[in-house]
Formats: C-alpha cells, structure tokens, sequence
C-alpha cells in the first residue's frame, strides 16, 4: 500500500489525523507493506515520522532517496550529477527569463537569494543561500518562476531539458522538481516492491499530484483523493474523498 502525503495523506495544515494514524495500524496488521511516497525531503519527514510511530520506508524527493523511517536513516540515493546539473541550469537560464533555483542535498537543502522560499523551509532551519546550486549532486533540481503556471512551466522545462533529467510538479505554484533522468516515484517503488516480491498486481496506490501519475499508473489499483489535480483525477482507476476528509483513511478500512 504505497500513499503520497501532502494533498492525499495528509490534511491540508500538514497533521496526520488519528484516523489515518489507525488506518495505517491496520495495514501492518494485515502483513501488508506500507510504503510513504512523496515529493518531501527526509528533512521534512520528522513529523510523519512520530505519527506513524517510525514505522515504515518513505520514498523521498520523488525517488531520489529511500528513508528508513526506523532508524531516521537515507539508505538508498539516485543523485543528479554536476555535469548534469551545469548542463540543465545553464539551457534553461539561456531559454527561460526570471527562473530562480533550489537544490536537495542527500542533508541539506541550498538556494539561490531570489528564491521564494515555501512555508514548511521558511518555518524551518538550515536553508543555505548560495551563488551556485551546481557545486555538487543533489537528489533533486527545484526551479520556480514568478508568473508562469505550473503546467505551463513543466512543458517548458521538459521540452528543453527531459532529455537530462526528469521534471514534475506538485505545488500548485511555478515549481518544477527535477531528478536524475529516470527516476520517478514509480521506479523506486518497483524496485522495493521487487525486493519485497510484491507483484504489481498487488499494489494499491494513492496520489494528487502530476508527480504521482508513474506510480498510480504502475501500481495494479489506484486512487486519486477528490482534490487531485485533473491530470490525477482522469488518470485513476477510483476517486476517494479529499484528503481533508480522511479519504485514504476511507478506502483502507474498507480493504483491512
């Protein structure tokens, strides 16, 4: 049972509610596998990590890293290189006009001075403002415009520069996430599946966001919560409630 967190899982302020807290109880009961897979740093996983009590593996920044929510630990990174990373900043600074850019670190998370930073890295420490986010590899690319829409910005950034990396979105806002070439929430969670000898057929995914289409579209069942992008919600093979009505939460007591 593999979920998104933020728009699917997870309530609009960020909480995890009790019901879904229980939800989840049910599924390792079961002897299923719950996997957490979303767009968030590890850094950002503290949080989900004392709600489920740390159980549980989290695919983090849309793949790039796998996070052993046990031990708070990264186990497994599929990292942007820098040649990639010098290459892909510098096509689209020359086609592009007022783009500005973030990097994930495995640890750590660095940013250009004009980059308008979100709620959860404002309230946070440890954001590094930096003059070059090509320095070294990083799990994921972030660039933000100031007007274009997220739609609009990802044919764009794909157009010029999929070739290199990966690109998707999930704010809402003018923010394209870019990983290595490849690496999608979907490949990592078949590979896990693999090393759990999980068949496709048997996984249930849930998802909001165009970053979640690979795994809804890998996984044998999935679900989009009525919030859901409409990309998301054409998508799918079923509709839950929103996530602010504990929609996963819905779905999985109907099935453990």
């Amino acid at each position: 049972m593999a979920t998104d967190l933020d728009g699917t899982a997870l309530r609009t302020d960020g909480t995890v509610s009790p019901r879904t807290v229980a939800a989840f109880g049910r599924v390792e009961e079961s002897g299923s596998t719950l996997v957490f897979v979303t767009g968030r740093p590890p850094r950002w996983m503290g949080g989900v990590a004392n709600a489920v009590r740390h159980h549980g593996i989290a695919i983090c920044a849309n793949g790039a890293l796998i996070y052993d929510l046990h031990t708070e630990r990264i186990v497994e990174s599929h990292l942007i290189t820098v040649d990639v990373l010098e290459e892909v900043v510098a096509q689209l600074r020359a086609n592009v006009s007022e783009l500005v850019f973030s990097v994930e670190y495995e640890v750590g998370f660095a940013h250009e001075s004009d980059f308008l930073l979100g709620g959860l890295d404002r309230k946070g420490a440890g954001a590094v403002c930096v003059d070059s986010v090509t320095s070294r590899p990083c799990a994921k690319l972030l660039a933000l415009h100031p007007h274009m829409g997220a739609d609009e910005l990802h044919a764009t950034v794909h157009e010029l520069v999929g070739h290199l990396v990966t690109a998707t979105h999930s704010s809402g806002r003018g923010l394209i996430e870019m990983s290595a070439q490849g690496v999608t929430k979907a490949t990592a969670l078949a590979a896990l599946a693999g090393q759990h000898e999980i068949k496709r057929s048997q996984a249930i995914a849930f998802g909001d966001m165009p970053n979640d289409l690979p795994m809804l579209s890998w996984a044998g069942t999935s679900y989009a919560v009525a919030n859901a992008h409409p990309d998301v919600l054409a998508a799918v093979d079923h509709i839950t409630a929103a996530n602010n009505d504990d929609g996963v939460a819905q779905v999985l007591e109907k099935l453990f």
